[in-house]
């Protein structure tokens, strides 16, 4: 099992709904499972000015978004254990869980494992990526009884 060193950066006002640093480290340790290596990783809660700026400045895109995926790119020859860094916007994520109607929690742990995964070199940009990376997600978040993101509810 992944050794995972977590620094947890909470970088908003909004705190009364954020999941534990328990609860991250759990995610991430679960979209990990499979490797024996170790891993630092940085998650940073973010307010929506500053994930808009980042998703404005690292993708072209003018608005906030729930998370983004930075993956670290070492040196030629430097090995280092930093898998990247996620800044993930609560207010987005609060948003969206209540939009889609699903569990805050189960909406937070979707999020993290989606940025771990993009850190891990998996995407969604055609229909054969997003339906391998959404296959890995599903598959974790059952192992931890949470129900398919990607089921429309009513």
């Amino acid at each position: 099992m992944a050794t995972v060193e977590l620094d947890l950066q909470i970088a908003t006002q909004e705190t009364d709904q954020l999941p534990s640093e328990a609860d991250f480290r759990l995610w991430v340790e679960k979209a990990l499972e499979n490797s024996d290596e170790e891993f630092e990783v940085t998650i940073r809660i973010v307010e929506e000015e500053e994930s808009h700026a980042l998703n404005h400045e690292y993708r072209g895109k003018d608005k906030s978004t729930n998370v983004l995926s930075f993956p670290f790119e070492s040196p030629p020859g430097l090995e280092l254990p930093l898998l990247g860094d996620l800044v993930i916007c609560a207010h987005v994520v609060e948003k969206e869980a209540q939009e889609q109607n699903k569990e805050l929690l189960h909406h937070w742990a979707h999020m993290t494992i989606h940025g771990i995964l993009h850190l891990c070199g998996y995407d969604h940009i055609n229909d054969e990526e997003a339906d391998e990376m959404e296959s890995i997600e599903t598959g974790l978040l059952a192992s931890l009884s949470i129900s398919d993101p990607y089921l429309i509810k009513e």
